[in-house]
């Protein structure tokens, strides 16, 4: 009998590990979250991640102690993946329209801080193009007043052979004043833009300067 208890402690030594793996293996898992839902024959379904039959419903992801932490909503079809990838393009357009409207606005406040610094801007941008028409309409005059005289000198020669000379230079010169009516109509329609851009710029600025918020649509 004196070795029984030391064959007992010796079978408690070899066993007890696996016994405790035994023991710990029978432990109930811990609960995690649950996914639950409604099928669309009204069937009740939870799972311990997403359900697949749900996938076009809506599902509920509960907490360890059952609430609702969050309603999952259902997967997109691909249309209307497509739509929301369309709608989240245009918010991403306008975000970015409207933070250019806000740079544009504040740039014009700090080149222009008042109507005079505008109206020397304006003066200064449409100095060149108007000298240059200025001095076209100029070479017209000229043209024509030649034009008159040679046409005067032309008479003369009135059922006879004109000389090439003449006809050259009576030539050349509507060719000139031609070309000269092109260019001012270029010069005008150059002219006509720019006195747009600096009365739309300064309508801007006016609203600006009164307070209007920068990148406003008002």
């Amino acid at each position: 009998m004196s070795g029984c208890p030391a064959l007992a402690f010796l079978a408690l030594v070899v066993l007890a590990p696996s016994g405790w793996a035994q023991a710990r293996d029978r432990e109930p898992a811990s609960v995690g979250k649950i996914y639950s839902c409604i099928t669309a024959d009204g069937r009740r379904l939870s799972s311990d991640r997403p359900i697949a039959e749900c996938q076009e419903r809506e599902q509920r992801l509960h907490r360890a102690d059952g609430s609702v932490q969050r309603i999952v909503p259902p997967t997109p079809s691909l249309e209307e993946k497509s739509q929301l990838d369309a709608r989240r393009l245009r918010q991403e357009l306008d975000n970015a329209a409207q933070a250019d409207a806000v740079r544009r606005d504040r740039n014009l406040l700090s080149r222009y801080p008042n109507e005079a610094a505008h109206q020397k801007a304006r003066t200064s941008g449409m100095d060149d193009i108007q000298k240059s028409y200025a001095k076209s309409g100029l070479r017209v005059a000229e043209l024509t007043k030649e034009y008159k005289r040679l046409a005067s000198e032309a008479e003369f020669y009135k059922g006879k052979e004109m000389p090439a000379t003449l006809k050259q230079q009576l030539s050349a010169n509507e060719a000139a004043q031609e070309a000269l009516r092109l260019l001012q109509d270029n010069q005008r329609t150059e002219i006509q833009r720019l006195t747009k851009f600096y009365d739309d710029e300064l309508a801007r600025l006016r609203r600006l300067w009164a307070g209007e918020r920068p990148g406003s649509t008002k």
